[in-house]
């Protein structure tokens, strides 16, 4: 916080201290020792780096956990394979499991014993073995004189045989990586378990508190938690679910530190970033200015209004939907704030510098010149090419593709149509079939025919009277014919007739299935006109232009890390294995704004709105600040809630660690903050911050709001490095 410096003795020097900057950089931690270990312990890093990433002996590496391939990340809380992740990442786990007469969502859950745990719908839970660097095997198979294509297509086969090479004869499963746009490449081993099932998580009103008002926002106060379980078969390797599975036995599992967090402290954030972009040339930010964001925007706001009306006027409604509706509304939320601060902070700007400063570096040599005198002429070029198509493409993932639930389910089974007319292998097609009824399940399970109709009428309207005319395949042109361009009446029409409308007209269709069917299904024959369409006239030209982005890209990456050999350079984030460090640090986002580092309960109880739904307060919760009933978690009558640090992190890093200098836990990482939104393009030094939920407001919720103080006996807590009790 803030402190008033009283002593006429101040050095001047004092007064001219420049704000507090934010710690750059998503590192491997296979190269820790080599790149960062100096670094961290001048910051306050007491571990060794051998108890960062370690492959032969037990190190932090073996307690985070990569959920679902990487959309969120979580972390071994417990010998007993206990994990804590977002409230946000196990929300689907959450939705999937209520009802209205069990509405987890609104009301919480704990399991009272292991038996009372819940499926989690296929979240999996993935360890990192180990990485190796396999970088000169890649390249050297590759030649200048190939073609982008050729190149491609070599790479895809490497990558393939060395992952093939990594997990034969193991339980492993692999992946080989590109870093640095295609100059370097890494494998990365994981040990997969595929039995995760949801132990507990605080209502709603806790877990989303602030809601999409306070996405993104600090001060922040939610508690945005969520523990599952990792069960292994008995010999505590990966099984398939069942109920002769036993909880994980993890290499390592974070203890826990009840010391809190105070300005200067030294934190460090491990987990899985999804994507950032952060090598990105002007020519790319202008065109997701100008063209991309704006679109998404548009179309997530259209979504959103049209869901939100019927999750309104329905309880089951808004349980089915809410899953949906926030993954939507999330990165709705996130194009407005990154499009925002773009301008803002003026990115395009501080590329065209770099750009512009890599030019001179490149014309002071003739073969800097030879080699990359064109590169950033080719990619404008190649930038300025694709703009014809940025719409186009946007309007196909978020309208055609993401527009309806039904007509989405049709693509996938419309695809299969040849293999349903071979009747030389009825195997394989009850094998198929199955697989369908599954899938099935999963969609209309969470599924409200009049909400997708509504919401694919919006899409196709917005798509029709937006995108070039001649972009748009036949369907378009046969709404505007047949139909007199009345949308309401051919979407109407389609879901009477289609056996994708609903469950029950889905399951008659797998129970006598014919290609016939298919073949006449208006569903079927609109999405497979739209989405072919896009492939057969857009697609080869997209691909084209993309491939010399890429070359550019590699090229540009390449000259920029020659142009600076001094800089450490750190890789795009890719859903791989990362280690951020920094510091718990307050920020002075604009003039007369300062935010302190932490807050507080009573921040809940002050934003209280009961008008509100996204700022409704427990009773119970009330109850407990107004006695001040905070046991072990509470310091001085306070309790901490959230707390905000320099760390680089993005997307995929949701449920990390924050881990303090003695590798214990301290918090869980859930969001950024507004005035950095541009941060996955180009990191805000001044005010870039990671906002986590403090570990004592998760425990003191288990515990004491949650009535679930077993789950925390599990644990091991600390204070002052001195194992505690709960109740001590």
């Amino acid at each position: 916080m803030k402190k008033l410096i009283t002593s006429g003795l101040v050095l001047f020097g004092l007064l001219l201290q420049l704000p507090v900057k934010a710690d750059e950089g998503m590192w491997l931690p296979l190269f820790v020792k080599r790149l960062n270990y100096d670094d961290m312990k001048k910051k306050g890093c007491k571990l060794s780096a051998e108890e960062i990433y370690s492959i032969n002996n037990s190190s932090l590496k073996d307690a985070i956990v990569m959920l679902s391939g990487g959309s969120c990340t979580a972390e071994v809380i417990s010998t007993e394979g206990l994990l804590l992740t977002n409230h946000h990442c196990g929300y689907e786990a959450i939705q999937t499991n209520s009802s209205v007469q069990n509405n987890y969502l609104a009301d919480g859950f704990y399991a009272k014993t292991k038996a009372d745990e819940l499926p989690t719908g296929g979240i999996t839970a993935s360890f990192l073995v180990r990485i190796d660097d396999v970088t000169q095997r890649v390249l050297a198979e590759l030649t200048p004189s190939m073609s982008e294509s050729e190149r491609t297509a070599k790479v895809r086969q490497m990558v393939k045989t060395i992952e093939g090479e990594a997990t034969n004869g193991t339980h492993y499963n692999a992946s080989v990586k590109s870093f640095f746009n295609g100059n370097e490449y890494y494998l990365f081993v994981y040990e997969t378990y595929t039995d995760v099932r949801l132990v507990g998580a605080p209502p709603e009103s806790v877990g989303k508190f602030g809601g999409d008002t306070d996405n993104w926002m600090w001060p922040r106060h939610t508690g945005d938690f969520t523990l599952l379980r990792v069960y292994a078969g008995k010999d505590n390797k990966p099984a398939e679910p069942s109920a002769d599975n036993v909880p994980y036995k993890p290499r390592h599992a974070l203890p826990i530190s009840l010391d809190g967090v105070k300005e200067g402290d030294f934190t460090m954030v491990m987990g899985y970033p999804g994507s950032t972009d952060r090598y990105l040339t002007s020519y790319g930010v202008q065109t997701a200015l100008d063209i991309s964001n704006p679109a998404i925007v548009k179309l997530r706001d259209k979504k959103l209004k049209i869901m939100k009306e019927d999750m309104d006027a329905s309880t089951e409604i808004r349980i089915k939907y809410a899953s949906t509706y926030a993954q939507i509304a999330n990165y709705w939320k996130y194009f407005i704030g990154q499009s925002q601060q773009l301008k803002n902070n003026n990115v395009v700007e501080k590329k065209r510098a770099l750009e512009n400063q890599f030019r001179t570096w490149v014309g002071q040599d003739p073969q800097r010149q030879a080699k990359y005198g064109n590169v950033l002429n080719d990619i404008e070029s190649a930038f300025n090419d694709m703009r014809k198509y940025s719409l186009s493409r946007v309007f196909m993932n978020e309208a055609i593709i993401g527009g309806s639930s039904a007509t989405l389910l049709a693509l996938e089974v419309g695809q299969m149509k040849t293999m349903l007319a071979d009747t030389s292998n009825p195997a394989a097609i009850e094998e198929a079939i199955a697989e369908l009824r599954q899938m099935g399940a999963q969609v209309f399970k969470d599924y409200n025919e009049p909400t997708d109709r509504k919401v694919l009428e919006a899409m196709i309207t917005m798509y029709m009277n937006e995108v070039a005319r001649e972009q748009q395949a036949s369907i378009f042109d046969t709404i505007r014919t047949r139909w007199n361009g009345d949308v309401k009446a051919y979407v109407n029409d389609m879901f009477a007739r289609s056996v994708f409308a609903n469950g029950q007209k889905f399951n008659q269709f797998l129970d006598k299935p014919s290609v016939e069917v298919l073949e006449n299904d208006p569903a079927v024959a609109y999405i497979t006109s739209a989405y072919m369409g896009f492939l057969t006239n857009q697609r080869p030209a997209i691909a084209e232009i993309q491939a010399r982005i890429e070359r550019g890209n590699r090229l540009f990456v390449a000259g920029l890390r020659e142009m600076m050999p001094e800089k450490k350079f750190y890789p795009n984030a890719n859903s791989t294995m990362r280690l951020t460090y920094g510091s718990v640090e307050e920020y002075d986002p604009r003039d007369a704004v300062e935010y302190e580092e932490v807050t507080t309960l009573k921040g809940v109880i002050e934003k209280e709105d009961p008008s509100n739904p996204e700022f409704e307060v427990p009773a119970k919760l009330k109850q407990l600040y107004i006695s001040k009933d905070f046991g072990i978690y509470g310091v001085n009558g306070e309790l901490i809630t959230c707390f905000i640090s320099t760390n680089d992190i993005t997307g995929g890093n949701s449920g990390s660690p924050v881990i303090n200098g003695r590798g214990q836990l301290i918090g869980c990482a859930f969001d950024g903050n507004w005035e950095a939104m541009s941060g996955d393009i180009f990191f805000e030094d001044k005010v870039q911050r990671t906002i986590s939920v403090d570990i004592r407001y998760v425990l003191f919720l288990i515990d004491k709001l949650g009535g679930a103080g077993h789950l925390v006996d599990e644990m091991k807590l600390l204070r002052k490095g001195k194992e505690v009790k709960r109740n001590s």
